[in-house]
């Protein structure tokens, strides 16, 4: 379909923004019923032409743009452009390959194509879908993919919450075999097709790296460890004298002491939910003498997704991190991570100063980070800056 045949959504306000998400109370609904994932031409209330990209009424976010040129389909070779882009981002600028076979590919808004993230593992290329448009795509992005690297097998899903905000039935295939990626050096049994995102958080690399330097000879933390990446990584690279990671996920556990094994690191993983645990460790419950660490990392899951739900979100922040900093020894190091993108980094950061003036103690911010280069946002899109990872001296 050539672009002036295709349907034309309209605004009801006029456009003063570049932000590809356009919310369903600024637009009018179409006189024709469009199937959701329809390629649209979108203007503004006063006929001005705003871009094209994918309609679905179903979703909070209607219209997802996807470029702003008059004459730019948006078809296979569209994105062909779009995924060459993303992948030159990482090999030639990057240069993540030199250094792990595991990164993000696609990272949705930041690389231009809202709605869609692939992952590479090895030679497991994982991709997820987040609008309706994108799954309509589907067969196009394993097309394309395909060519880029060659000889990978493929896994996409959608959650559960996203199939149906967007109304679209994903059926994902069996999830491949777990695989070994590795970065920095050091190994992980990644399993794609498991509640852990596509597999392995790949956005916390640098953060890892960044950690383990000061980790030598010392007592590591890890809280909510998951499959055990900040741990083996203070252990191996870091070379710490005793690492601990709790996680209340049995079979992210599980996973975890497979890659310390893999690692030939000794480490102490512990099953069990992290406010009794420290309760117990170096709490008010605690029979001996309290336990300190002389590094603590706080890396839990996102709290939420829900706007109204933020002031809860906070409060879960404050109690894990009141406890969390009652574990570092004096002058210890504590990593303090947010992946709640509505939770802003102006809002994390006091919610830190209330835990650390409840807990009497005094935190020297060293570094503020983020997700790694290969999970990039746009200036105007700053809902793609969702991970915040504090480093911080505790006095």
């Amino acid at each position: 379909m050539i672009a002036s045949d295709l349907p034309q959504v309209k605004l009801k306000i006029v456009r003063r923004s570049s932000h590809p998400w356009i919310f369903q109370k600024m637009v009018e609904k179409p006189a024709e019923r469009l199937p959701g994932g329809s390629v649209v031409n979108i203007v503004d209330r006063d006929n001005q032409w705003v871009g094209r990209g994918f309609y679905n009424w179903h979703s909070r976010i209607t219209l997802r743009l996807l470029t702003a040129d008059k004459d730019e389909a948006i078809d296979a070779d569209f994105f062909a452009r779009r995924i060459s882009h993303a992948v030159e981002l990482r090999r030639n600028w990057l240069k993540l390959d030199e250094v792990t076979n595991a990164y993000r590919l696609v990272h949705s808004e930041g690389d231009g194509l809202s709605g869609l993230v692939v992952d590479r593992f090895g030679s497991t290329i994982v991709i997820e879908y987040f609008s309706a448009g994108m799954f309509r795509f589907r067969q196009t992005f394993h097309d394309i993919l395909a060519k880029q690297f060659q000889d990978s097998q493929f896994y996409w899903f959608a959650e559960e919450h996203v199939q149906k905000q967007e109304s679209f039935d994903c059926h994902a295939p069996e999830p491949p075999s777990p695989g070994v990626i590795t970065e920095h050096g050091v190994r992980f049994r990644v399993a794609a097709g498991t509640k852990h995102k596509t597999g392995f958080f790949t956005d916390q690399r640098d953060n890892r790296k960044t950690l383990a330097s000061f980790c030598a000879g010392k007592r590591v933390l890890d809280l909510c460890c998951n499959t055990g990446g900040f741990a083996v990584y203070a252990k191996t690279l870091g070379q710490a004298e005793d690492v601990v990671g709790v996680d209340l996920d049995e079979q992210a556990i599980a996973l975890a002491k497979q890659n310390a094994n893999l690692n030939q690191a000794k480490i102490r993983f512990v099953q069990g939910d992290l406010f009794s645990w420290l309760r117990d460790t170096v709490g008010t419950r605690s029979e001996t003498s309290p336990q300190r660490f002389d590094v603590v990392i706080l890396d839990p899951s996102k709290q939420t997704r829900d706007r109204e739900e933020i002031d809860f979100a906070l409060k879960k922040y404050f109690d894990m991190n009141k406890l969390a900093l009652q574990a570092v020894a004096p002058g210890g190091i504590f990593l303090t991570c947010s992946c709640t993108g509505l939770v802003s980094e102006e809002m994390y950061l006091e919610t830190l100063r209330r835990a650390a003036w409840q807990t009497g103690r005094t935190l020297q911010i060293l570094k503020i980070a983020g997700a790694g280069g290969d999970h990039p946002f746009l200036v105007h899109v700053p809902e793609g800056r969702y991970l915040k990872a504090l480093f911080c001296r505790v006095v």
